[in-house]
């Protein structure tokens, strides 16, 4: 209805409009109170039929920013660089040779180094030791390494170099070669080339003896009770009686007065034992005592000197500072008691050690 009402109001305007314009152009028509109505009717009617006229504010594009695509790293395989873990040697020692050291001109002589492989390959026969620079002392100019070494493992690396004829200092500087030729590590070998000057001074002579006991002088003495004599056997223990016994042994040192002992051992490795006195009577001792002679029952209890218990087989006995006493007392004869530690086992079975004067040694080294 209202849309009816619209188009009349319009036809009714644009009648209005052409009869204007058939008016004489010189009139000035007074406009009537009618035709004001309708015009104010039309007006208002355009005015509700008009879009609103109110401004609209468009929103502000949004922007999305899209990164680029991840682009895949390369397939191929990476050339290795100086930063490689695969060879690495560690410097560990000098072995021979240290730096610096002096040696005759055209003197040959063996530098050898340690190394331990702190890389993660294995170094095989096809890595070589290379001269790098310097003076290469007659070395070779490539040598294999002889076998593997794996990471973790240390190795002597030695090459035979020979000084130069001309005195003055030398370095000669070498590395460590791959088996795909690659160089890594450098070290190096420095020694000063000279004369020698120090004067080299032989050691003074020693001489030594090797004295047997005197048999007459030496033999056994058994506890009164046993009512034995002396015999020449030197026998230390107890008998099938349960008596005692203690042996004795002479030694003439009258040809060392007054010299400087290096060394004297007693060596009692040709006794041979009956039963295992070391067990049964507590071991036996072996003492230096300086017993008069003739050896007689008097010298059964005479105070001696112990040096050493022997629990087992006895070996050979240090007595150098026992020697070197008698010695610088002048005495003539160097003396040594043997007796068991304990009483008597009781047990009626004979059980002692036995040594032959002839077969016990008493070995001297001395300054002549």
């Amino acid at each position: 209805m209202k849309k009816t009402f619209r188009s009349i109001s319009l036809v009714l305007v644009l009648s209005m409009a052409l009869g204007a314009c058939n008016l004489p152009s010189n009139a000035s028509p007074t406009p009537d109170a009618a035709s004001t109505a309708v015009a104010q009717t039309v007006q208002a009617q355009l005015t509700l039929s008009a879009p609103p006229t109110a401004t609209n504010t468009i929103p502000a594009p949004v922007i999305t920013t899209v990164a680029p695509p991840t682009v895949p790293p390369p397939t191929s395989v990476v050339v290795p660089t100086a930063t490689s873990t695969c060879d690495i040697a560690q410097f560990v020692s000098d072995v021979t040779v240290s730096d610096g050291t002096v040696i005759p001109p055209g003197q040959t002589f063996t530098k050898t180094w340690r190394f331990r492989n702190a890389g993660t390959c294995s170094w095989t026969p096809s890595y070589a030791v290379v001269f790098s620079n310097g003076n290469s002392m007659n070395g070779p100019a490539t040598q294999a390494l002889t076998g593997n070494v794996n990471p973790g493992q240390t190795v002597d690396i030695s090459i035979n170099l020979t000084a130069p004829s001309t005195p003055g200092d030398y370095t000669g500087y070498w590395k460590l070669r791959n088996a795909a030729g690659v160089l890594f590590t450098q070290f190096y070998v420095q020694i000063k080339v000279a004369a020698p000057t120090a004067t080299f001074t032989l050691p003074p002579a020693v001489a030594q003896v090797v004295l047997n006991a005197v048999g007459s002088e030496s033999g056994t003495v058994y506890e009164a009770a046993a009512g034995q004599g002396v015999p020449s056997t030197i026998l230390a223990g107890d008998t099938g009686s349960n008596h005692l016994a203690r042996g004795y042994m002479s030694f003439d040192i009258s040809s060392l007065s007054g010299k400087t002992i290096n060394s004297a051992s007693l060596n009692l490795s040709s006794c041979s034992t009956m039963q295992n006195p070391f067990a049964s009577l507590a071991g036996i001792w072996v003492g230096e005592l300086q017993y008069p002679l003739p050896l007689d029952q008097s010298d059964y209890d005479l105070a001696g000197t112990g040096i050493q218990l022997l629990n087992g087989q006895p070996g050979s006995i240090d007595v150098k500072a026992f020697v070197q006493s008698r010695v610088t007392e002048n005495k003539a004869r160097f003396q040594i008691r043997l007796h068991p530690a304990g009483p008597s086992d009781a047990d009626g079975q004979a059980d002692y050690i036995s040594c032959n004067a002839g077969a016990v040694t008493l070995t001297i080294s001395y300054q002549p």
